[in-house]
């Protein structure tokens, strides 16, 4: 089994455990600034009722985005990971 499907499959325990869904669910992320990171993360949440704060670093050279988002489950939460781990140079927190 693979590094990622287990972790996702000790997420979706984790989160069913001390989660009564449907629930605001807080995701952290960091991205570089020298790319289009940030408008990719925007993309995937669109339209979705999310609330998005971004704040750059010191340096400047990445930044920090906060997303709260009603979801219904600890599939939904898993999804949305799933969909930005694609995104180049990501860090999920």
């Amino acid at each position: 089994m693979s590094d990622k499907k287990a972790f996702y499959i000790k997420l979706k325990g984790q989160l069913e455990d001390t989660t009564k869904f449907p629930t605001d669910y807080m995701y952290k992320f960091i991205v570089p600034t020298d790319g289009n990171q940030l408008e990719e993360v925007q993309t995937i949440f669109d339209n979705k009722g999310a609330v998005i704060k971004t704040k750059k670093s010191k340096t400047g050279k990445y930044i920090s985005i906060t997303i709260v988002l009603k979801l219904k489950d600890a599939d939904e939460v898993i999804s949305y990971y799933k969909k930005v781990e694609k995104i180049k140079g990501i860090i999920s927190l």
